[in-house]
């Protein structure tokens, strides 16, 4: 069997490489948000007011259920917590 490398998990488990893309931008997305909601002092309810959620809902997003969010969910939630996005665009390797 060879031996195979790849960038990042995502590569080695998506089917294509969009799909890889998407995914690997939706949990860089949960972990920033996680880090923010860890990172502010109050209970989840408090934290999930905050973003505008339901308490099993953050609690889905700390829990790293990344299949229960879309990439545009993720991406209100970013803004509900403070959090600047950019975006970077490259030639693929």
């Amino acid at each position: 069997m060879e031996r195979q490398s790849f960038a990042n998990v995502w590569d080695a488990l998506e089917d294509t490489a969009a799909e890889a893309a998407k995914m690997s931008m939706k949990s860089s997305l949960m972990i920033a948000i996680e880090q923010k909601v860890r990172s502010w002092e109050g209970t989840q309810a408090q934290a999930a007011a905050r973003l505008g959620v339901t308490q099993p809902r953050l609690n889905d997003l700390l829990r790293g259920r990344i299949g229960n969010f879309s990439l545009d969910a993720l991406i209100g939630l970013a803004g509900q917590a403070g959090l600047v996005l950019r975006l970077d665009i490259a030639d693929a390797a």
